[in-house]
């Protein structure tokens, strides 16, 4: 069984690679492999770039590195770009469909990026209201959806 590294790991000595491609991998310093890795943010909206964790294909945390730009050269793209896919937000300009079944709510949007479908498993868990009408949905992917105003489009019921 692989031992977990602590927390003072030097993150110049994280390798970060995929192989296959889609599949994120870490190699420390010739001593250890983790053939599937994943990367989280502690706070991606109050600090985007700070505090990455690196966790095991079981969830359970590899390394913590304080800033992005404390990694390896050649590792920053890798990080980059699992940083971006992660934690994408795309602007919902347009509700087309919701459907819940069962607890899961599954919604067809326009956003700013295009149309897209999503699901998300429990709104009281996945729905922060950023204030009264911004409402930021997380997905079962942890991709974000940010709606800014979540009156527009309402139309009065008749007789009002």
């Amino acid at each position: 069984m692989q031992t977990e590294i602590t927390e003072t790991a030097d993150p110049q000595a994280l390798r970060l690679f995929y192989d296959p491609p889609g599949t994120l991998r870490l190699t420390v310093a010739d001593d250890h492999s983790y053939p599937s890795v994943k990367l989280y943010q502690a706070s991606p909206l109050s600090r985007p770039g700070r505090y990455l964790s690196l966790q095991n294909g079981k969830g359970a945390e590899i390394v913590m590195v304080e800033n992005l730009q404390d990694f390896a050269e050649e590792s920053r793209p890798v990080v980059e770009e699992e940083v971006r896919r992660r934690y994408l937000t795309a602007r919902v300009q347009a509700v087309t469909n919701i459907r819940t079944e069962f607890g899961v709510t599954y919604w067809r949007v326009l956003t700013n990026k295009g149309e897209r479908d999503f699901v998300v498993q429990s709104l009281s868990e996945s729905c922060v209201w950023l204030s009264d009408q911004h409402i930021l949905l997380i997905d079962v992917d942890g991709n974000r959806f940010e709606i800014a105003d979540a009156g527009a489009g309402r139309t009065k019921p008749r007789g009002t």
